[in-house]
């Protein structure tokens, strides 16, 4: 898990091969992401997606939810 650790929150960009293949990702893991009922501040320009991961009502600060979120969006990259 390469994901960036900031205070109070993690942060990673993903880099696809263009903009359809990013909004794709991004519907697939909204399904996942409601499940979890954990959602991320994430933007997208063209083929990179940026996403912060904080839990924040436990303080904005980073928790067991954010490192399964992180692991689920690391594995649906992965099947890119």
């Amino acid at each position: 898990m390469n994901w960036h650790e900031e205070p109070h929150q993690l942060s990673k960009t993903f880099v696809f091969k263009d903009f359809a293949s990013a909004i794709a990702w991004m519907v697939k893991a909204s399904y996942t992401i409601e499940k979890l009922d954990h959602h991320p501040e994430w933007t997208n320009v063209y083929n990179k997606v940026h996403v912060k991961l904080t839990t924040h009502s436990e303080g904005n600060t980073v928790t067991v939810k954010d490192l399964k979120l992180a692991e689920v969006l690391d594995g649906l990259f992965e099947a890119v």
